[in-house]
């Protein structure tokens, strides 16, 4: 869960790179890769959360995972120059920290929603972050969206609706836990767009690693639980795969250009189906099944539509 935010922490270091480096078939490979992996994440994510607090297994999580990427960002700013006291600088302070707290809180919410659904109901929920990263992205960045793109998203929630069937006797409270994920989710990304244009991506996974781990402390230091070895071993395996993922999702971003990449993170729900019926024999209902295809095809559209509005016809 903690390194869906990585695509867009890359995102300035990949517009860097080189047209003759471009392998497009590699690249959506290792996306491919890093879909599968953020699944059996999930999975290992789903049966800790069932046996202890949700705050204390993300904050164990978070521990790993701030390690590694402080690690990252202090070699990037070594690279850049500058090393630590440079990379601790940033232009947007206070956007920085919102942004590190916007993803742990995304993180939470989803650990949460994988305690009472399963993983292609959680999966089906959260599709719905890429258009709402367009929406937020007209009054934060001022961008322009046509029509066609608004249609899909209007699309989009109907197919959140058939997910969530609100009004239902089969609702689940945790389906909203999941949306609202999908929303920090979406105004991270959308504030990572932004922070790219003033800050460096060492500044920005700094400020991501410490905020997050220092806040998810404050809460789940006290929820500090002890856990059998083979427990322990799953967290370290989630962990583990959350770094391969990591670097899996940076050797894509420089074979080819995150707009070829992004179609492909919508195979998330359909490994989460083969995940969930595979270790914990869940098999999602028709709703979910139905819902889920609106929402991947209202997102794949409005991303169709977004590579044909080039300069001046954005509002298409």
């Amino acid at each position: 869960m903690a390194l869906r935010g990585c695509l867009s922490m890359a995102l300035p270091a990949s517009s860097s790179r080189p047209p003759s480096t471009d392998r497009p078939g590699l690249g959506i490979l290792c996306l491919i890769g890093v879909t599968l992996i953020f699944a059996v994440q999930d999975a290992l994510t789903k049966h800790l959360v069932s046996l202890y607090p949700v705050s204390f297994i993300v904050m164990v999580r978070y521990w790993i995972f701030a390690v590694f990427a402080v690690g990252l960002a202090l070699w990037q700013g070594g690279r850049q120059g500058g090393g630590i006291r440079g990379a601790l600088v940033s232009q947007r302070p206070l956007l920085q920290a919102l942004r590190g707290l916007l993803l742990v809180g995304e993180i939470a919410l989803m650990a949460v929603a994988f305690r009472s659904l399963g993983l292609a109901e959680v999966q089906a929920v959260f599709a719905i972050y890429p258009l709402l990263v367009m929406v937020l992205a007209i009054p934060i960045l001022g961008e322009h969206v046509g029509w066609h793109r608004w249609m899909a998203t209007g699309v989009a929630f109907a197919g959140l609706l058939i997910v969530v069937r609100p009004g239902a006797g089969t609702f689940e409270p945790a389906a909203l836990a999941a949306a609202s994920a999908a929303l920090l989710y979406a105004l991270f990304n959308v504030l990572s767009r932004s922070l790219s244009r003033v800050d460096s991506a060492a500044t920005t996974q700094l400020y991501t690693a410490g905020v997050g781990a220092a806040a998810i402390t404050v809460v789940g230091l006290g929820q500090w639980t002890p856990l059998p070895g083979a427990d322990w071993v799953a967290l370290g395996i989630m962990s583990a795969l959350s770094i391969a993922a990591h670097v899996l999702l940076l050797v894509a971003l420089t074979l080819t250009q995150a707009s070829v990449l992004q179609p492909y993170n919508y195979l998330m729900l359909v490994w989460s189906i083969g995940v969930g019926y595979v270790v914990f024999h869940d098999i999602p209902d028709a709703w979910t099944l139905t819902g889920g295809a609106v929402i991947v095809a209202s997102g794949l559209y409005a991303l169709h539509r977004q590579r044909l509005s080039g300069p001046g016809q954005e509002r298409r």
